[in-house]
């Protein structure tokens, strides 16, 4: 059974502290399929008694049932890494395309993702900083959220990014799209952005690793994928980043659409 599959349906009942303590495992699944209960918590900061709670109220009998399940999914997801699309059976990696968007799309925290859209609610201006792979998903992404009426602003280069951060104010929605959370560039945007005062709230999409762009964020979003390069280049799979950012959008659609713009819809 996979990890996500399992703790999907009590992500929603989690405290604060519980969702900083799901957020360190997701973050550090690596490390934590080896260590006693005893290291973990106090990797965490709170008591062997409370980590326990917190393993049985995401749907484990135990500690050893949750590391078991985390070793399973780890060696299920390095064997995908080693798999190549072009030469694994179709379904098979149709399978874990759609997994990698479940995973996504499961992890998100109810009040992060409301906090976001009660940031939209305020109209402020939205700005969209990605490179790479990321960067063409944002064209899309920017097009849905113009057409929503936004106002939004999407620097394409790295000269018009550099430009854009002098336009960012206190009053902003700052999106940082990149899949690997060490990106030069993007990291030394953060650190401006990051220093501002007032601070503009900086939501980043990233790999689920302790990446620093994660951390200097005020909300993270994370997104799972399979590596795919052809010719040198990275061809990497971004629908899970525009899955969330879909979510984002129909989740003020559907919290402030009748006050704000009068969505409705279609009817086939």
């Amino acid at each position: 059974m996979n990890f996500f599959e399992i703790v999907n349906a009590h992500l929603g009942s989690l405290t604060p502290n519980e969702q900083k303590l799901f957020d360190y495992v997701v973050k550090n699944m690596d490390q934590i399929k080896n260590k006693s209960i005893r290291e973990v918590a106090s990797a965490t900061f709170v008591s062997t008694a409370t980590f326990l709670r917190f393993v049985k109220k995401i749907g484990f009998s135990g500690f050893s049932e949750f590391t078991t399940v985390i070793k399973f999914t780890l060696i299920n997801r390095k064997e995908a890494d080693q798999a190549t699309p072009f030469v694994v059976k179709q379904t098979d990696y149709r399978e874990e395309y759609l997994k990698n968007i479940a995973e996504s799309i499961h992890v998100i925290q109810p009040n992060r993702l409301h906090q976001v859209v009660e940031k939209l609610a305020q109209h402020p201006d939205v700005f969209f900083f990605a490179k790479g792979v990321s960067k063409h998903a944002v064209e899309y992404i920017e097009y849905l959220y113009t057409m929503a009426g936004f106002k939004t602003h999407y620097p394409r280069d790295h000269d018009y990014r550099k430009q854009a951060l002098n336009q960012v104010d206190g009053d902003a929605l700052v999106f940082i799209l990149t899949y690997e959370g060490s990106d030069g560039e993007m990291l030394d945007n953060m650190s401006r952005l990051v220093d501002m005062q007032p601070r503009p709230l900086l939501v980043s999409i990233t790999e689920p690793d302790n990446n620093t762009i994660q951390n200097l964020s005020d909300i993270n979003f994370y997104i799972f994928t399979d590596g795919v390069t052809v010719n040198n280049t990275d061809i990497s799979s971004r629908i899970s980043t525009i899955s969330v950012m879909e979510l984002i959008l129909y989740q003020y659609v559907e919290d402030y659409g009748g006050r704000d713009f009068h969505f409705r819809k279609r009817e086939e």
